[in-house]
């Protein structure tokens, strides 16, 4: 209704004051060209400007004015939403009924996150923002995401001797240590640190147990079942029953707070950039990291997660040292590996979007 009284008076004005001498047919042209110019440089850039410069400031100011009008036309949106109904249901249109009642849906906030950290003036800025793009991301993470690979378990067999076990937690520095009966995918449960202050000669006795759950279950049930349970370390199965890895609380935490280190983290993995085409990369890196910390654009799937089963996947087999595998504009050159594992990588970008 206001942009059709809008458009009336802007007519009957430059019409007269304007346009005057123009012919009826060149006279509309330029009162659509015009007219929309303005509603553009006024309803879009200049306020979108205003509030990107000082957002918080001006929304505290305009907030009460923007709250007036919305009480004013509630009821004509209101009273226009159910003409609009009936006319759709006139017509065998279906129409939820609840389809008005939502706020803020996932995309919008997806959408408003990503718009605050492209226009962040520092990186304590994009910090804080990206703890709440984790957030509403985290429901969508699964155990697999964020569990500690079966290679990296520090664990000990049931039948091990006090002094083997001592060892084993002198050289990981952890606080828990797996315990298992012949193989990593029979665990029995984890023997905590502290217990070797408690007649540490039967510590078998001293066996924790601890949930095993699925590799596909969600990460924030996992979070309700530990803090229900009060546990705080789960062994994650696949689907054949195999020990897949290893979760803790602290793992599932840091998908929404980012890497939460302590004196005893021993962080391996490399990721140097030697210029602008070439990098080096541990192939543990995780891909959506390397892409948001360098900037590229490596392919993800829900097949891997990090370089080296990028290559794996691609390559279809284990290669050799030196070899390189070409994925698209980047070329990998394997720089170590063992019988079962790649190692480390040089990146090079063969040619950069």
């Amino acid at each position: 209704i206001v942009l059709v009284i809008y458009g009336i008076m802007f007519a009957q004005f430059f019409d007269q004051a304007v346009f005057g001498s123009f012919t009826p047919g060149t006279r509309v042209v330029l009162d659509t060209i015009f007219s929309t110019l303005i509603v553009l440089f006024t309803g879009e850039y200049l306020p979108k400007a205003f509030f990107k410069s000082n957002p918080n400031r001006l929304l505290t100011i305009f907030a009460p004015l923007a709250y007036f009008f919305y009480l004013v036309l509630w009821p004509i949106s209101v009273f226009s939403t159910f003409l609009s109904r009936c006319l759709l249901r006139i017509f065998g249109v279906k129409v939820k009924e609840d389809s008005d009642g939502e706020g803020f849906s996932k995309v919008d906030l997806d959408y408003l996150v990503q718009s605050t950290i492209d226009h962040a003036k520092d990186d304590q800025d994009i910090d804080e923002v990206k703890i709440f793009q984790n957030a509403l991301d985290f429901t969508d993470r699964k155990i697999r995401d964020c569990m500690v690979p079966r290679t990296e378990i520090n664990a000990v067999e049931y039948k091990s001797s006090l002094a083997e076990l001592m060892q084993k937690f002198v050289e990981s520095g952890n606080s828990k240590i797996i315990v298992y009966k012949d193989d990593i995918d029979h665990i029995v449960g984890y023997i905590h640190s502290s217990e070797m202050f408690r007649n540490p000669e039967i510590w078998t006795d001293r066996i924790r147990t601890m949930p095993f759950v699925p590799e596909t279950m969600a990460a924030q049930k996992l979070m309700r079942t530990f803090l229900q349970e009060k546990k705080t370390l789960g062994v994650v199965v696949d689907e054949f029953g195999g020990t897949s890895g290893l979760v803790s609380l602290e793992d599932i935490v840091e998908e929404i707070f980012g890497d939460i280190e302590d004196e005893h983290d021993t962080s391996n993995l490399i990721a140097k950039k030697i210029n602008e085409e070439e990098y080096v990369f541990s192939a543990r890196m995780e891909i959506d990291k390397v892409n948001e910390m360098f900037d590229l654009d490596l392919p993800e799937s829900d097949d891997y997660m990090t370089i080296g089963g990028l290559i794996l996947a691609s390559y279809q087999s284990i290669p050799k040292v030196n070899d390189i595998v070409q994925i698209g504009q980047f070329e990998f050159k394997i720089l170590k590996n063992t019988m079962t594992k790649i190692e480390l990588v040089r990146l090079k970008v063969v040619q950069k979007n």
